[in-house]
């Protein structure tokens, strides 16, 4: 009896115990949610709370102004001079006294073929002048110009056409008197005719020597030439592109050796649109830069225009000259060329800083209602240095919002803004 008595005692205990324990743990779990849904409560308040801090920017009142136009154009660099040398004559390359990258300067040697058969035939024609020379009994300087009168062959002639002469007059004046034998007379007269003969067949011989000596000295220049050809010389300073001939190589007349080029000045050729004809007159100045030195520009001016529009791009060739004195542009580089033309324009300008693009759309921020960010689309022109034209979304007078620094990633629409500074731009 005792034990059942306590089994019953102990189940009608269990029985009260677990209604208080599941109204315990209730409890708790109901403290756990208020909690909570209180901490959450605090952090979306303090989430807003921040999102809701203004963002300091700096203010600027569009304005426009009147601004000459840049011409922006992209072109290549050609060499001012470009020449491929070539053999003159034929023969083997004796020596080769340049490479690729050499400075050369106007009339130095580049290659020399093997001489020693033009200097052979130079001196025979140079033997040949002088036995014509020696011919004419003169010097050569004498021979050229000379009255064919003046030399010693005709001299020698002319006496003798006198003596024959005065025989002549003083037999005929005899003869007329009847005094001297006309047999002694006619033979006086055949030989005065023999010695005007003879005069004039000197003076043919001296003029045909001197068109001899004309013609051999004209065969000693060209041998002459052609000795000084052997010697293969640039004809303007500049630098040597390529090598084409080897020590020992039998060259050809035309063969290729060596190409020179000249750089200094170096040419600008820029793609100009055919609408801004009128905008850029030979003598503008040009502001040209390249990818090899982007933090350095190039100025020259424009000295060519091309007549003519090419009507599959609309644009026309413009040429400019650059001075190239330290080598550091190199023919064929890739320019982008800024031009200051003769158009002047009333336009709206805003910083470059003040755009943000995405996805091919450039936006600005302006002050709107409640003193907070409006985001605006705009259509962009010209850029003008650290300014940007502004063709389409913005007026003049318009509140342009800048960042402060530190801001940037701050700036969305509808953010409230704190102006740190107002500015005019």
């Amino acid at each position: 009896m005792v034990t059942e008595e306590r089994v019953s005692f102990r189940n009608r205990l269990k029985m009260h115990i677990r209604p208080s324990c599941w109204f315990l743990t209730a409890f708790l779990a109901l403290i756990c949610v208020t909690n909570s849904c209180s901490a959450g409560k605090v952090s979306t308040a303090k989430a807003d709370t921040e999102m809701e801090k203004p963002v300091a920017v700096k203010v600027f009142s569009v304005e426009s102004r009147d601004q000459r136009r840049m011409v922006e154009a992209v072109g290549s660099l050609f060499a001012f001079d470009e020449v491929v040398v070539s053999s003159e004559v034929d023969g083997r390359a004796e020596s080769v006294l340049v490479d690729v990258g050499d400075h050369v300067t106007k009339g130095q040697a580049l290659v020399e073929v093997l001489p020693i058969e033009f200097k052979l035939a130079a001196d025979q024609q140079q033997a040949i002048v002088e036995q014509a020379v020696a011919k004419l009994g003169l010097t050569e300087a004498q021979a050229e110009n000379i009255d064919p009168a003046q030399t010693a062959a005709v001299k020698k002639a002319a006496a003798d056409l006198a003596n024959a002469e005065q025989k002549y007059k003083r037999s005929k004046q005899l003869a007329d008197q009847g005094i001297f034998a006309r047999q002694q007379f006619e033979e006086d007269e055949a030989t005065y005719k023999a010695v005007q003969a003879t005069y004039d067949l000197a003076v043919q011989d001296v003029r045909n020597l001197q068109a001899a000596l004309k013609q051999e000295r004209a065969l000693r220049d060209l041998a002459a030439k052609k000795l000084r050809d052997t010697k293969i010389v640039a004809p303007f300073s500049g630098y040597i592109k390529e090598r084409d001939v080897t020590v020992g190589q039998y060259l050809k007349v035309q063969t290729p050796v060596v190409a020179i080029v000249n750089a200094d000045p170096i040419r600008v050729r820029l793609k100009v649109p055919e609408k801004m004809a009128a905008w850029v007159p030979v003598g503008q100045f040009v502001t040209v830069s390249v990818e090899a030195y982007p933090n350095r520009t190039f100025s020259g001016k424009i000295w060519r225009i091309n007549p003519s529009v090419d009507p599959q791009t609309r644009t026309f060739d413009a040429e400019a000259l650059i001075d190239n004195h330290e080598g550091v542009l190199k023919p064929g580089f890739f320019v982008k060329a800024s031009i200051p033309s003769t158009q002047v324009d009333r336009m709206l300008v805003v910083p470059q800083n003040a755009l943000s693009y995405a996805y091919g759309i450039y936006k600005v921020y302006t002050i709107g209602k409640g003193n907070r960010l409006k985001e605006r689309e705009v259509k962009i022109g010209d850029r003008l240095g650290d300014d940007v034209e502004v063709i389409d979304g913005l007026k003049q007078g318009d509140g342009l919002a800048l960042p402060a620094e530190g801001q940037e990633l701050a700036m969305k629409d509808g953010a409230p803004v704190k102006p740190v500074r107002e500015e005019s731009k």
